[in-house]
């Protein structure tokens, strides 16, 4: 396992070098720049704010200050918020979606595995009918419509919670619940159809031949099979709820990560967005590991090598 390991380590590093280098030359290859909407700044000043930031350097110039300081771990000053780098962006907002994202990620576990299970369970009965509509539901709503009737509900009609506060558990439920709909029904629907499959293994006929009880054949042999398809899903969802979904944070007013990628698009904040972006793909890059690591410690079959 430990050449395995080595060898996406060198892999994940070529890629994040790949995703850096497309993202720095696409986002300067938009029209405008991070100062163009400074309508009032004297040509002295601009010159000298140009020149502060290195932005009137040749491209292939730039690029090779971003990837050297990059590699230092340096993701360089953020052009829009005066005083502030991308590293302290990403160390202040990145807790903020992570805590809403772990809530988020424990609801959608919590009950998309249940809901499988029953589905397959109760296969044909109105149980299993009532959980493909939610299913279907969750999956083709899409999660601003799902914000915004949350926030009528209980910010406009009840007023119980307040949106832009991350300090209130309380607070934290709606956003969470709009991140885990999607997450949580196409789970659910996982469950469903890999517990369909594993009960008619001929290992779950020989355990209810034996006598076993249901509930044991159920809970103990069928469903850690049927969870191997959730895991291989959990790599892209954990680093993608983690870093805060950019629509769900806007509208709730979050200071996520999410929200800050959003507002850097809009300034074209160049060394914002290509830190953030470069934060996102390690993130999904490690827990793709950690998920094919975890794949083959919990099934003896799998060889990493």
């Amino acid at each position: 396992m430990g050449k395995y390991i080595i060898k996406r380590i060198a892999a994940s590093a070529l890629t994040l070098f790949i995703v850096m280098s497309i993202t720095f030359f696409l986002i300067r290859a938009i029209p405008g720049g991070p100062f163009t909407e400074e309508k009032n700044i004297p040509p002295e000043v601009m010159q000298m704010v140009m020149e502060k930031y290195k932005l009137n350097d040749p491209l292939y110039k730039q690029y090779i200050d971003y990837v050297s300081d990059a590699a230092r771990l340096n993701l360089g000053p953020s052009l829009k918020y005066e005083g502030r780098t991308v590293n302290d962006i990403i160390a202040e907002s990145f807790p903020v979606s992570a805590k809403i994202g772990a809530l988020a990620i424990l609801i959608a576990l919590a009950a998309g595995i249940p809901l499988g299970v029953l589905a397959a369970i109760k296969r044909g009965t109105i149980w299993d009918k009532i959980t493909s509509i939610f299913s279907i539901v969750g999956v083709t709503i899409p999660n601003f419509v799902i914000a915004t009737i949350l926030i009528y509900i209980l910010v406009l009609k009840l007023k119980v919670i307040s949106v832009g506060v991350t300090s209130s558990f309380t607070d934290m439920i709606p956003a969470a619940v709009t991140l885990a709909g999607f997450p949580m029904a196409y789970i659910s629907r996982i469950v469903r159809s890999s517990m369909l499959e594993v009960i008619q293994q001929d290992y779950i006929r020989t355990a209810r031949a034996k006598g076993m009880l249901e509930n044991k054949v159920i809970f103990v042999h069928a469903l850690r099979n049927a969870l191997m398809p959730v895991l291989t899903y959990m790599g892209p969802l954990v680093a993608g709820i983690l870093t805060g979904s950019f629509v769900v944070e806007q509208v709730f007013s979050i200071p996520g990560i999410g929200t800050y990628f959003v507002t850097s698009i809009q300034d074209r904040d160049y060394t914002t967005i290509v830190g953030v972006t470069i934060f996102y793909s390690f993130l999904l890059i490690t827990f793709n590991l950690i998920v094919d690591i975890l794949y083959a410690a919990l099934d003896s079959r799998i060889n990493l090598e």
